[in-house]
C-alpha cells in the first residue's frame, strides 16, 4: 500500500467541499494532484470512495464510512506533533465541560478522545444542558467551560466566545424528490412542502426565524427530537428538513438514500464554538482544553455533500 498523510488530507478535502477544484485549491495544489490521490485511495483500498456527476462529488457508503477513519488519522497525526511540546504532558486536574444535545451527539467526542491522548492525566467531567441552563452555570461558576451553538446567546455580554465551527444549512429530501431538478430552492418552495421539525437546542427556534423573515411559515407535520427519526421520514417522503452539514449523512437507518440541496435564500450557519465565564476568565485546564480545540478545528468541520441537480 502507497498511501500516505497527503492522500487522507486530499480524501477529506473533497468530502468536505464536494467538488475536487474546490478541494484543490483550499490545499493550495492542482487538480489533477487531487484526482490522482483519490484514485490511489481508491486503488489501494479496494472500493469506490465517490460517485462522480457533472456537479461534482457524493460519498459511497464505503466513502462515508472512512471519511470517520481520515479524520480520526489526521488527528492522530496533529496530536504526534503537538506531543514533543506538550512539557506538562503529565499535569493532572479536573474540568467540568458542558454541551447541548446535538454538538454531544455530533462534535465533542473527537475533541474528547484528542484531549484524553495529550493529556490523560486531567479529568474532564462532561455534563449535557439546554442552552439557557449552560449559560446559567457558566455563570454560577458550575461548568468551567462549553462546548454549545453559540447563537443566539441570552447572556451574550457576560459570556465569552470562540467559534469553533460554521455549518451550513441545506435542505434535506428525498433522493428522487422533484425539487431536485430545479437550478434552485427557495424558501417559498419549501413552504409548501410537508415539513419535518427537529425540536432540539434552538432548532425550531432559528428554523422559524429565518421562514417568519421571509413572510413565510413552514408546514410542521411532524416533530421530533430523534436525528435517526428525521432522516428516516425524510428518505421514505414523509417531508422535508432544514439542517446543518455537520449532521447531515446521506442513508437512512434503514439505508434508504437521501439528499441535500443548498437553499437560494439567506439561511444562517449553525455556529458551534465555546463559550466560557467573561469575568471569572479560564482555569488552567480549561485554557489546555481550548488550546487543544483551537489545533484540531480544522479537522471537525461537517461533511458537506454536493446536491445532485
Amino acid at each position: 500500500m502507497r498511501v500516505s498523510l497527503r492522500h487522507f488530507r486530499f480524501f477529506v478535502a473533497v468530502a468536505e467541499t464536494g467538488q475536487v477544484s474546490k478541494a484543490a485549491a483550499a490545499l493550495f495544489t492542482s487538480q489533477p494532484a487531487v484526482t490522482e490521490a483519490i484514485k490511489r485511495l481508491e486503488t489501494d483500498i479496494g472500493v469506490k470512495l465517490f460517485n462522480r456527476s457533472p456537479k461534482g462529488v457524493t460519498l459511497t457508503y464505503e466513502g462515508a464510512i472512512f471519511l470517520q477513519h481520515a479524520q480520526n488519522v489526521l488527528a492522530a497525526a496533529v496530536d504526534a506533533m503537538l506531543a514533543p511540546q506538550q512539557v506538562q504532558r503529565d499535569m493532572a486536574g479536573e474540568l467540568t465541560l458542558a454541551c447541548t444535545h446535538t454538538v454531544a451527539g455530533y462534535f465533542v467526542t473527537p475533541l474528547l478522545l484528542r484531549f484524553r491522548r495529550i493529556f490523560p492525566a486531567i479529568k474532564v467531567n462532561l455534563v449535557e444542558f439546554d442552552r439557557p441552563e449552560i449559560e446559567r452555570r457558566i455563570l454560577s461558576g458550575e461548568v468551567d467551560l462549553a462546548v454549545c451553538l453559540l447563537s443566539p446567546l441570552e447572556r451574550g455580554k457576560d459570556i465569552e466566545t470562540e467559534l469553533l465551527v460554521q455549518s451550513k444549512r441545506r435542505l434535506w429530501l428525498p433522493a428522487n424528490h422533484r425539487l431536485l431538478d430545479r437550478k434552485s430552492i427557495s424558501l417559498r418552495d419549501i413552504q409548501a412542502e410537508p415539513y419535518i421539525m427537529l425540536a432540539v437546542d434552538d432548532a425550531e427556534e432559528t428554523t422559524m426565524s429565518y421562514f417568519k423573515a421571509a413572510g413565510l411559515e413552514p408546514n410542521v407535520v411532524f416533530r421530533t427530537t430523534s436525528m435517526e427519526a428525521i432522516r428516516n421520514v425524510v428518505a421514505v417522503g414523509f417531508g422535508v428538513t432544514i439542517l446543518s452539514d455537520m449532521v447531515y449523512r446521506p442513508w437512512s437507518l434503514d439505508g434508504v438514500r437521501l439528499a441535500a440541496a443548498s437553499i437560494s435564500d439567506a439561511i444562517p450557519s449553525m455556529d458551534i464554538g465555546l463559550a466560557w465565564n467573561r469575568s471569572s476568565g479560564l482555569s488552567r485546564d480549561a485554557r489546555v482544553f481550548i488550546d487543544v480545540c483551537r489545533s484540531g478545528s480544522g479537522i471537525l468541520g461537517g461533511i458537506e455533500y454536493d446536491e445532485p441537480h
